[in-house]
């Protein structure tokens, strides 16, 4: 398999102010809307069966429109389904990380800590660029799935657009690495989730490669907010694969399972279904 050639540009977006709200809904399901337009319908008879006295209408009465018609139902975006949905699903995904940690930089905390002699804002500098390298990715895989006819544009997703404003407070340190972690967490179990749906060896390697690094980001944000613990591979993230076996591996979920359970934000303001992956 050809290996598409990603070109990165890293760009400081300003974040958007916003007073900090509880943590609400994660990612948004329901319909990418693309609205109709109605239509007035004006209509009258020149047949004299209903002017029997000849005389011209009266240009100063106003005819009567038809009723306006109903502007069709929102159509919602699908994911799809197989390498395609999976390919979305990961799109969606590293979009909302990418935009996250972009704004966490373009206007860094105070308040930021030294590891083991590596600033914080070094560590999240690094984590956004990989987001970034890994959003790239993935639109350009599936751009190419475009050009070479596997599917088609409409079967793309689009690029987001988000909006963090009620959900974090960036200028909290405390407020950026709690999500950080939840999205960290969530990525990876998200990743695990989705092996059993890709069928090309190819892909399923390139997933594997992303959620190790997706991995490796979760525990050095719980390590940040935890320094000198075990926090970097806390039970709580962990399963057992039998009953009374200790917690040792990543929590392996489906897209029907993870997109419900990461609504704890309303960030994204384009909304998508996945009613074909599992």
């Amino acid at each position: 398999m050809k290996k598409p050639v990603v070109k990165v540009d890293f760009q400081e977006e300003s974040p958007k102010n916003g007073k900090f709200k509880s943590r609400r809904r994660f990612i948004k399901l329901g319909g990418l809307a693309f609205a109709g337009s109605s239509f007035l319908m004006y209509s009258c008879s020149e047949d004299d069966d209903f002017n029997p006295a000849g005389q011209e209408p009266d240009p100063m009465e106003p005819e009567e429109p038809e009723e306006p018609e109903e502007p069709e139902e929102p159509a919602a975006f699908d994911l799809g389904s197989g390498n395609i949905g999976v390919f979305n699903y990961a799109y969606a995904l590293e979009q909302l990380e990418a935009a996250f940690y972009t704004e966490v930089v373009a206007n860094f905390y105070s308040g930021a800590m030294d590891v083991d002699g590596i600033s914080e804002e070094e560590t999240l500098t690094d984590i956004r660029n990989h987001e970034v390298i890994h959003r790239e990715f993935f639109k350009t895989a599936i751009q190419g799935l475009v050009d070479n006819g596997t599917i088609t544009q409409d079967q793309m997703l689009p690029e987001l657009t988000f909006d963090f404003s009620g959900a974090v407070d960036f200028s909290s340190r405390q407020s950026v690495l709690e999500t950080a972690r939840l999205l960290e967490d969530t990525g990876v179990s998200a990743y695990n989730g989705a092996g059993s749906i890709i069928t090309t060896p190819e892909y399923l390697l390139l997933a594997g490669k992303i959620v190790s690094v997706e991995a490796r980001h979760a525990s050095a944000i719980a390590d940040l907010l935890e320094p000198n613990t075990t926090a970097f591979a806390r039970d709580e993230v962990l399963v057992a694969l039998r009953d009374g076996g200790d917690p040792a591996y990543d929590k392996a979920q489906n897209p029907s399972e993870i997109l419900p359970a990461v609504v704890g934000l309303d960030v994204i303001e384009e909304d998508f279904t996945a009613n074909e992956l599992p």
